[in-house]
């Protein structure tokens, strides 16, 4: 074999190396306040996400504290594979996705309303809507009422306000007969749908 075939055989051999390095000096270094999705094939039980905590550590069952900060996936599945080897038969196959610190939210993104809904809605607790948002439009967010929803006296309660109390009929507002007292919400608003009476 002369000497320039075995250069050109050497250098194609070395091609998939180097590509290999260049894989992975661009594979993604992980920063504190990202989001890590393991899995661990061989015990799903161990399956979670958890955060990169200031300190650039995560907490891993069976491998506790571990360094991530400054580190690629891969190497974090490595290293929570080889804490692993002792606790399960063998050492686990372990995949490390990164979800990177999302981008600031912006302001327009953080534009909205808080209010809260009690009672006799099909999905009742804190809900937050768009400003210009209504009574009516919260509660269809809401999945609307419930078949126990004493649908005449519904109470508005004003944060702006304290002790306002708004009594909405719902029952009209449905039949178009009281659409002007369809209120638009504000921030802190309550709205407590109660229960149907025997008799209502």
């Amino acid at each position: 074999m002369t000497i320039l075939l075995r250069f050109i055989l050497a250098a194609l051999l070395a091609l998939p190396l180097s590509f290999a390095h260049g894989a992975l000096a661009q594979e993604y270094r992980i920063q504190t306040g990202d989001r890590l999705m393991i899995e661990v094939l061989e015990d799903a039980t161990l399956n979670r996400t958890v955060a990169v905590l200031p300190g650039g550590t995560i907490n891993f069952p069976y491998a506790g504290s571990i360094r991530v900060a400054g580190k690629s996936p891969t190497a974090v599945s490595n290293s929570i594979s080889q804490a692993l080897a002792g606790v399960l038969a063998s050492p686990p196959t372990v995949f490390v996705t990164a979800m990177p610190l999302e981008a600031p939210v912006t302001e327009a993104e953080e534009d909205v309303v808080n209010i809260y809904i009690m009672g006799e809605a099909s999905a009742p607790g804190p809900k937050a809507v768009l400003p210009g948002t209504t009574f009516l439009q919260a509660l269809s967010q809401a999945g609307g009422l419930t078949p126990f929803a004493a649908t005449k006296r519904i109470q508005l309660r004003r944060a702006s306000v304290p002790g306002q109390v708004i009594t909405v009929n719902y029952a009209a507002i449905m039949r178009g007969a009281g659409m002007n007292l369809d209120p638009v919400l504000a921030e802190g608003d309550v709205i407590i749908v109660p229960e149907r009476g025997l008799f209502e």
